[in-house]
């Protein structure tokens, strides 16, 4: 009787350690914030190609610093956005579109949840001695109600944002984990969804 009253004394104390940690847990993995204004549109530039694969790992076994971008699709009213078609391409490492092919090209449908993730390469900057792009990706976005949003997302801390008349902080991904030739980058796209009439 005693070794069973000092086991339910143990299990006891072990909730009660167990209890305020699991707590904190449920804090920490509440949805964040959603800002509600809608992503700001920018250029679609000259090396759009229509009609991309369906994937989405866009490194085709070209060389460079693997990049991971994931996030959501979200409305105004931060609700998330399923089927949302998401359309990415970039340049390489060495600032090179593939124009002929769809290298670093591809599109992808969001998840229940409005998620969306690509496996791509970190891309490098182009242009010439008197305009020079930073690194940027190029993205296409479109809900079952919403419009079109052509947009370009940046990367914090590149020498060459300042530079670029294109740049703007608000189109700027987050990096969750930065390591040897992996780089995880997080962006949320806002969008507004069009009343039926």
């Amino acid at each position: 009787m005693l070794k069973s009253r000092r086991t339910i004394l143990r299990a006891s104390a072990g909730l009660l350690i167990a209890g305020p940690m699991f707590g904190n847990r449920q804090a920490l993995a509440q949805t964040p914030a959603c800002d509600d204004s809608p992503t700001p549109r920018q250029i679609e530039g000259p090396f759009y190609t229509p009609q991309t694969p369906r994937r989405s790992k866009l490194v085709d076994g070209l060389q460079g610093e693997t990049l991971v971008l994931e996030g959501r699709v979200l409305s105004t009213t931060c609700q998330p956005l399923a089927n949302a078609i998401v359309d990415l391409w970039s340049c390489d490492a060495a600032g090179e579109y593939d124009n002929s092919g769809f290298k670093l090209r591809g599109h992808q449908l969001t998840d229940a949840k409005g998620r969306f993730r690509f496996e791509t390469l970190m891309p490098g900057s182009y242009g010439n001695s008197s305009f020079r792009r930073t690194p940027h990706l190029h993205v296409k976005v479109q809900g079952p109600s919403t419009p079109l949003l052509t947009t370009q997302l940046y990367f914090p801390n590149e020498p060459l944002n300042a530079r670029d008349s294109f740049y703007s902080p608000a189109l700027l991904v987050k990096f969750s984990q930065t390591k040897p030739l992996l780089k995880v980058a997080t962006f949320d796209f806002v969008l507004p969804v069009q009343a039926k009439g």
